[in-house]
């Protein structure tokens, strides 16, 4: 086989995996931003609060779980604001 087909093939293969990448990294994006994990994570600490308060026998555990969850859920809108800034003035001005 000519050497260009073998080249032109090894561009394609590299090609083709570079898009199953961005495909995967693309996939892992959405599920870091994206409502139902934050869902889930919500729950979960709600969860673990409310097992944690019940066995140090605190008042109204279920009520009192709530702080944690809220605090995540409030952490969750505030990061975007705080990457975005970020991003533009600690990550960029380290790039070359």
């Amino acid at each position: 086989m000519p050497q260009f087909l073998v080249n032109h093939m090894e561009m394609e293969n590299e090609i083709a995996g570079i898009k199953e990448r961005n495909k995967r990294v693309e996939g892992d994006k959405a599920w870091e931003t994206s409502k139902t994990r934050r869902g889930l994570i919500a729950a979960a600490t709600y969860v673990a609060a409310v097992a944690f308060l019940t066995a140090i026998n605190a008042p109204n555990p279920f009520a009192n779980a709530l702080v944690p969850t809220a605090a995540y859920l409030v952490s969750t809108l505030s990061l975007p604001f705080v990457k975005n800034w970020w991003t533009e003035n600690i990550y960029s001005k380290g790039k070359p």
